[in-house]
């Protein structure tokens, strides 16, 4: 088995927008907005902050409380969008069930998107555009693939989650990639059978254990995207990575896998934005 981590992918990455900061003399800034503390979303915050700090740009965080109104954080979102001296906004998703994204889906600068908030904006990958953007987790996949040799032409792909930040989006750049690909969901049926026959399993559930033993086979590639915590309070994949791992032929750790290669991806759409809004 083959643990294909992220770390020396997201080397690659930081090392190219690393040249370009220089080459532009530029210092990218990301505002990160986020209402409440999950676990998660705290996990994936320190991520980016380290990536960042290490590669010489700027986070800056509005922490809200999770009681927050949905005036405030509107009018926290508005400030951080018409803030010239913000190259990107990532809003920490899923918020909470009282608040709705939709004013920051629809009101978003469309050169501050870095994790396609809005829709609208997901039209480059659907039409097949090779200089669209991609949510930043959905691209890492993509990363993580390409880095290791893994084809993707011509290969049956199952990805578990349809979500608009990450299971439609890789399921829809498998595509562009000739890949045939079945996005599976709470109401698919025989899943197992699915994924069983799949090449490539992207497990982007967002639900710790959803992809066992039972899903798998040797020969496969398992993307793990999952990013839980659980009772401990120490990160676990979607993948229970014991059981998988000594079935299939490579997989993703978590951490160390995925998450580390989205921080990267997010680092370079945050210095392309930079130098496009410097000129």
């Amino acid at each position: 088995m083959i643990e294909l981590r992220g770390k020396p992918v997201a080397d690659r990455l930081d090392e190219e927008s690393m040249k370009l900061m220089a080459e532009n003399g530029i210092i990218p800034v990301l505002a990160i907005l986020r209402a409440g503390q999950r676990p998660d979303d705290l996990a994936y915050e320190r991520g980016i902050i380290r990536r960042f700090d290490n590669a010489g740009a700027k986070v800056t965080v509005r922490e809200l409380p999770e009681d927050v109104s949905q005036e405030e954080f509107d009018k926290t979102f508005d400030e951080l969008n018409a803030d010239p001296g913000i190259n990107a906004i990532l809003v920490m998703r899923p918020l909470p069930k009282t608040l709705s994204i939709e004013h920051a889906k629809d009101t978003i600068d469309p050169g501050k998107d870095v994790d396609l908030m809005n829709p609208a904006h997901m039209s480059g990958i659907l039409e097949g555009r090779k200089d669209a953007y991609a949510p930043c987790t959905a691209a890492a996949v993509i990363e993580i693939l390409d880095y290791y040799g893994i084809e993707i032409s011509g290969k049956k792909a199952a990805v578990i989650g349809r979500s608009l930040v990450i299971g439609l989006p890789a399921g829809l750049l498998l595509m562009n990639r000739n890949a045939t690909v079945t996005n599976c969901h709470r109401k698919t049926p025989d899943t197992v059978k699915i994924c069983r026959e799949a090449d490539i399993i992207v497990a982007a559930a967002g639900k710790a254990g959803v992809l066992t033993a039972e899903h798998v086979r040797p020969g496969q590639t398992v993307i793990d995207v999952g990013t839980n915590v659980d009772e401990n309070g120490n990160l676990t994949g979607d993948a229970l990575y014991g059981e998988v791992s000594e079935i299939v032929d490579a997989i993703t750790p978590v951490p160390g896998g995925v998450g580390a290669v989205t921080t990267s991806i997010l680092l370079k759409y945050t210095t392309e934005n930079a130098i496009r809004m410097t000129k």
